[in-house]
């Protein structure tokens, strides 16, 4: 029930505003493909979908080779096998599971360093100050589309004999310097999970401009064979269906829409929340390339009426489910935790940023109407904060609600 709306017996929004709720491009060119992969009876094993779809993204971003896999994950898995790193790899703790898991899975040591507080992205001094001889790569995460310092980074790498992969789930359709994310480093990992803005339903991509790693990759997503019976190397599974392409060529051509309805909606939050003292979205340059696709609040608490975790039970009662990327941090989950329980140590900014961070939804399921009541609920709260401290319990309760939505064509708040 609703904390602010008394007047109410159900939340503001009767369908949950979820973040990364799915884009759905064109049903009608997706039912078109599906026809098609059906008639060829060919669903998946470099089928013809998914070459034009590595194609597309290939030319889009601006690289020689972008190959798909079945998810980031795997993708991740594969950048890492394939540019042999071994020992220890530094990476940020304040990044999704699968960048650090992917690592420890296959054996190597995640040495989390701590970021910049203005950008979230890895600092480079850091990054320079956590490094052994154990170390063989570094793992940079774009964190929201914005770009790491990758070319201090790539500096650091080169004159230490290091790879560098970066994760770049948040950061397909982004630019730095007027160059597409995705021709930096040895290789570049993009996520289409459905949570994307542009999305296969499950999938990602890996782009490179080295060929014969682009090989390596090619090898190793399909069990390590080199042609129909040869195998060279130990490999996976990693290649993406058929039906998971055409969702991705779908989301291709309604890009350029999805980008717009990101940009419409961070801008309308920027002017929804401009007046809630210590509440602010976070800036993206618009000098450059951006998906826009997170619309991240950094509460500063010394400022703002209410907590952040206060914040977000006061949006879940009126079921705006926003979110607290990444908290607590990989620094603190297991086995990380166990593994290297002093981490945090050398994570101050780390720790202050995933206190601060809110995560609202946007997306085409989100529109003006959408931004303006989570507008009034800002507003609301922040005139009956003193009341709203009493009655918020001290730990972080959440109400229940549903994973899924259960009107797939909801659009509007009542």
């Amino acid at each position: 029930m609703s904390l602010l709306f008394s007047d109410r017996e159900s939340p503001l929004f009767p369908i949950p505003l979820h973040v990364g709720r799915p884009n759905i491009g064109s049903r009608e060119a997706i039912h078109r493909h599906i026809d098609e992969i059906l008639d060829r009876r060919w669903l998946s094993n470099e089928g013809p979908v998914v070459l034009e779809l590595e194609r597309r993204l290939a030319d889009y971003v601006g690289v020689k080779h972008c190959l798909t896999v079945c998810n980031a994950t795997i993708g991740l898995e594969i950048a890492y096998r394939v540019t042999e790193l071994s020992g220890e790899v530094i990476v940020p703790s304040n990044t999704f599971a699968a960048t650090v898991h992917a690592l420890h899975w296959q054996g190597i040591k995640p040495v989390f360093c701590d970021i910049d507080p203005m950008t979230h992205n890895l600092d480079v001094g850091s990054v320079e100050a956590c490094i052994t001889d154990k170390t063989t790569g570094i793992v940079g995460v774009h964190l929201w589309g914005r770009p790491c310092p990758v070319h201090d980074l790539q500096r650091l790498a080169d004159r230490l004999g290091l790879k560098l992969i970066f994760d770049a789930a948040h950061a397909f359709g982004c630019s730095l310097g007027g160059q597409m994310i995705g021709g930096f480093g040895d290789a570049e990992v993009f996520s289409f999970h459905a949570t994307k803005f542009m999305n296969c339903g499950e999938g990602g991509a890996i782009a490179t401009n080295d060929d014969d790693l682009a090989a390596l990759i090619r090898q190793t997503r399909s069990f390590g064979f080199q042609g129909c019976d040869r195998i060279v190397r130990v490999g996976t599974n990693g290649k993406m269906n058929e039906f998971s392409a055409a969702v991705g060529l779908s989301s291709m051509d309604s890009i350029d829409e999805f980008i717009q309805v990101n940009s419409s909606n961070y801008r309308g939050y920027r002017e929804a929340l401009a007046d809630i003292p210590g509440v602010e979205v976070l800036a993206y340059d618009e000098q450059e390339r951006n998906n826009f696709q997170y619309i991240v609040v950094d509460v500063d608490e010394q400022q703002s009426p209410l907590t952040r975790d206060q914040w977000l039970q006061v949006l879940h009662a009126d079921n705006v489910l926003a979110r607290r990327y990444f908290y607590p941090g990989m620094h603190r989950a297991e086995p990380y935790q166990s593994l290297d329980p002093f981490a945090a140590k050398r994570l101050p900014v780390t720790d202050a940023v995933l206190r601060r961070i809110l995560v609202l939804p946007t997306g085409t399921a989100v529109g003006s109407q959408e931004i303006e009541l989570i507008g009034k609920i800002f507003q609301q709260a922040t005139v009956h904060a003193s009341m709203l401290k009493r009655q918020l319990p001290s730990t972080l309760v959440l109400p229940t609600a549903p994973l899924v939505p259960v009107s797939p064509g909801y659009r509007k708040a009542a």
